[in-house]
């Protein structure tokens, strides 16, 4: 009976043996290459930058109160000079290539230029200070991290005071006009990409470069006597375009990449 056992055993040995050496070898099988995925435009982001930029203004010289103009002859005026802003958003990225978004921004800086009374001889420097703007904007991805755009909303504008000189013998000549505010609308487009650039990676990170113009409403500039901030009977019109051109970097708080590998 054991010499049985011990040849069924055997047999059985040589048996698996065998089949295991009929067994072909595992076939190798790649890992699956990476999904590249659409980075989305969706999501809030903030920017910071600054810029340069040129206005211009229609102006004359009317009686206070009564607007009868003093001159039969208005001039365009003009300035320049730099600022900076910052600002924040919201964009959607629709299922193709279309961004829309709405956005709010400030800029602060030096657009100095001149206004004048022609009849007295009096001229002085205005300066737009500061502006802000709320508005909305639509883009196209030309890529998938390259979005160019046009926008347009509210923008108001503030404008410092004015001490007025003799312009013949260039002393003060003891007027003076007020700081004010105007509003009005802007449009403008620009470009904005992410900084994924020459092998450097900055997630969320990316640049925009953008142009806007500004009309804003027209203000009565009244002359004041200075102390007493007396009427002259005299107010220089004034109404203002605003150009400007801004660089700003932007971070994009939801940004993931242009590709997201998956398995």
């Amino acid at each position: 009976m054991k010499k049985i056992l011990l040849a069924l055993t055997a047999v059985a040995a040589m048996t698996a043996s065998a089949s295991a050496a009929d067994l072909a070898a595992r076939p190798y099988t790649k890992a699956p290459a990476p999904i590249a995925v659409a980075p989305s435009w969706t999501g809030f982001y903030i920017f910071g930058g600054g810029g340069g930029g040129i206005w211009d203004a229609d102006t004359g010289t009317q009686v206070t109160g009564t607007g009868t103009p003093l001159l039969g002859f208005n001039q365009r005026q003009g300035g320049d000079g730099w600022f900076g802003t910052v600002g924040a958003g919201y964009d959607w990225q629709t299922s193709n290539s279309w961004v829309i978004g709405v956005f709010a921004d400030g800029q602060f800086g030096s657009l100095k230029g001149t206004i004048q009374d022609q009849l007295p001889f009096l001229a002085g420097n205005i300066k737009n200070d500061y502006n802000w703007a709320a508005g909305a904007r639509l883009g196209y991805l030309v890529a998938p991290n390259v979005l160019s755009y046009v926008n347009a909303g509210y923008s108001n504008s503030h404008w410092k005071g004015t001490t007025l000189f003799d312009t013949i013998t260039g002393t003060p000549s003891g007027l003076h006009t007020n700081s004010f505010d105007r509003s009005g609308w802007f449009v403008g487009g620009g470009v904005e990409n992410n900084l994924n650039i020459f092998g450097v990676t900055a997630p969320g990170w990316f640049m925009k470069t953008e142009y806007r113009a500004a009309y804003y409403d027209s203000k009565n500039i009244t002359e004041l006597v200075d102390g007493s901030n007396a009427l002259v009977g005299t107010d220089i019109t004034f109404k203002p375009f605003v150009q400007t051109i801004s660089t700003a970097l932007v971070y994009r708080f939801n940004w993931t990449g242009p590709v997201v590998a998956k398995y």
